[in-house]
């Protein structure tokens, strides 16, 4: 960043040298001021830095282009405006300057452009900021438009002659800001504030990006492309250290029971009566410590609304976890745990039940082909030989445990329980929904410049079982008792949130729904763990939303390129669009199929979940 202690002619010169030879800059200027310009931006974002504004500066110092104009030599950042516009109409056919400032009404944004020569954007800003009532119960805000060749807040000197503006072929735009972001005596509302920015930023770019499109030569994928290129060092350290604090522990892990092979042998030696208490791990953390590290994170310093939005529900998930490790055993942990995973819909149960009624269990034969753990672990094998013939980085382990209840993927390795056994035909489906999906989206995630793309964004979980299970469709490998199975959850769930225990939960799995008694001890003794667990639910919960998602036009396989939620989804696309997120690095043996395209068109085209199965 360069240091410009005062704007003479020499130091615009060196400002635009700069910016000719990295084609971005960054540097502090006189009386506080600060210019920041990424590459191939038309537009500059414009503030004065004014003595009783309190809030108003932090509406623009997340944007990829702007200018904080210190609160001295005014006529020299005049010449600095004017020797940018001056550069950067050339290169872009037109520049637009956009000022904004906090006005003296509380009721109302005021809009100052030529607004016969911007129409649709003035209209754009408009409409959008119209929305404002909508988003913000209690305001009570209008817009208004003023085709004024005054831009600048009334009594301020004018940034750039309209005349001069003509002349360079720029536009000037003037937008007040009702300061409803503070109170009296200048008070800020944070809170409020950083909802108020991400509204009001959203609303420039949409207008923004209207004026480029149609104005310059510039072009851009949408106005999600606006955003900063280049994260600060504190987003890193930010993102790095909630990454440290989750790999601190390993979550599943702790809340599954140690003993669940006495468990499980007690209870069918009892004629499914007698339920030994469950037995945790350790807890290798103080959970009191892990909180105040987690807390003492600057996450309100960040001024980019996205990894802002995505650092805070991250902090907020984590923070449920730990209180849950602390909780294991009791009725607390079981409301955290609703509160974690968003209970149950009464359309979620109802889609399980549908499922249970319309798909019949298939019975099991001994001669049926079966495999075992190293049998397993030898086709997951293969697969990792395909993932490092796309990527010379890709490595994992497979680990066989006894200790290990759950097939499952721990930072990206596979852990396979030691008596685990399955059909070989239901193998290939177990391969594409652990390792094609968990596997692969973890070291899709770590070739990501952001470490919680690999170990997750709030609320992933749904998202990637929806995709795993939608893998082992992809495979011919979804069975009607595995549909079952998920659907099962659901309604243990909805059980246990109605007060049932052990033993009424499998009964009703046994009895009612049909299951044999291995399947109801399976997926009873997972939902009691810590005290209720209803993170298995996520499973149908997630397919169905997945389905939902293709419906609605969806892609499917920007999905991969890291663990996130649906609702990340604009904002992982936004974070892609400004270069700061890659595409995923490997890609699923399953999408080379011949026939996934038909698979994705019939989801697409209402295939209902029932009729999914093999």
């Amino acid at each position: 960043m360069l240091n410009i202690s005062e704007l003479s002619k020499e130091s615009i010169k060196q400002i635009l040298k700069t910016l000719d030879e990295d084609g971005k800059i960054g540097a502090t200027l006189p009386g506080g001021g600060l210019l920041h310009i990424e590459e191939n931006l038309p537009y500059l974002i414009v503030y004065r830095e004014r003595e009783d504004d309190a809030g108003t500066e932090r509406l623009v110092l997340s944007e990829a282009s702007y200018l904080l104009i210190g609160q001295e030599d005014f006529e020299h950042y005049q010449n600095l405006i004017f020797a940018l516009i001056e550069r950067l109409c050339t290169k872009f056919k037109s520049y637009l300057v956009f000022e904004i400032y906090a006005g003296e009404s509380n009721s109302c944004f005021t809009i100052k452009a030529p607004v016969k020569k911007i129409t649709s954007s003035v209209k754009i800003l408009e409409e959008e900021l119209n929305h404002i009532n909508n988003n913000f119960r209690g305001l009570d805000l209008k817009t208004e438009v003023k085709d004024t060749p005054h831009r600048q807040k009334e009594g301020d000197p004018e940034l750039l002659s309209i005349n001069d503006a003509k002349r360079l072929g720029a536009v000037v735009v003037g937008l007040e800001i009702p300061p409803v972001y503070r109170g009296d005596e200048e008070k800020v509302f944070p809170v409020f504030l950083r909802q108020f920015k991400n509204f009001l930023v959203d609303c420039m770019h949409k207008a923004i990006y209207d004026y480029v499109r149609v104005h310059t030569s510039c072009r851009m994928e949408s106005h999600l492309s606006l955003g900063r290129e280049h994260l600060k060092d504190k987003v890193f350290e930010i993102d790095k250290a909630l990454a440290k604090i989750e790999r601190s522990y390993q979550f599943l892990w702790l809340v599954s029971p140690a003993n669940i092979h006495s468990i499980k042998t007690t209870f069918f030696e009892s004629d499914y009566e007698k339920v030994l208490d469950y037995h945790y791990r350790i807890l290798p953390i103080d959970p009191d410590v892990l909180k105040r590290e987690l807390y003492n994170l600057r996450i309100e310093d960040i001024d980019d609304p996205a990894m802002s939005h995505i650092f805070r529900e991250k902090r907020e998930e984590l923070d449920h976890q730990i209180t849950m490790l602390n909780e294991r055993g009791s009725k607390n942990f079981f409301y955290n745990s609703i509160r974690l995973y968003k209970g149950i819909s009464r359309e979620l149960n109802e889609e399980a039940k549908a499922i249970l009624n319309e798909v019949s269990e298939d019975d099991e034969y001994e001669d049926d082909d079966y495999i075992d753990a190293k049998g397993f672990a030898s086709l997951a094998r293969r697969e990792f030989d395909y993932f490092a013939k796309q990527n010379k980085g890709f490595k994992s382990k497979i680990h066989i445990r006894k200790d290990v209840n759950i097939m499952m993927v721990n930072k990206g390795e596979l852990y396979v329980p030691a008596d685990y056994k399955m059909k070989r035909i239901e193998a290939q489906a177990l391969i594409q929904h652990e390792v094609g999906t968990h596997v692969l989206t973890y070291f899709n995630g770590m070739e990501q410049p952001l470490e919680l793309l690999s170990s997750g964004l709030a609320d992933y979980d749904p998202l990637q079982e929806g995709l795993a299970v939608m893998s082992e469709y992809m495979v011919d490998g979804l069975t009607p008792n595995r549909l079952r199975t998920l659907a099962g959850r659901v309604v243990a769930g909805s059980a246990r949130l109605n007060g049932a225990g052990f033993q009424e939960i499998f009964r009703l799995l046994k009895i009612e729904y049909g299951f044999s008694a291995e399947r109801s001890f399976n997926i009873t003794s997972r939902i009691m763990q810590g005290g209720g667990f209803l993170k298995d639910i996520i499973y149908l919960k997630g397919l169905v939303e997945l389905r939902e998602h293709l419906q609605e036009g969806g892609d499917y396989e920007s999905l991969l390129a890291g663990k996130f939620a649906l609702k990340h989804t604009k904002i992982v696309q936004e974070l892609t669009e400004r270069k700061i997120l890659k595409t995923g690095a490997l890609r699923p043996s399953y999408l080379l199929t011949e026939d996934v395209t038909e698979k994705l068109n019939l989801i697409r085209n209402g295939l209902s979940i029932s009729k999914m199965t093999t």
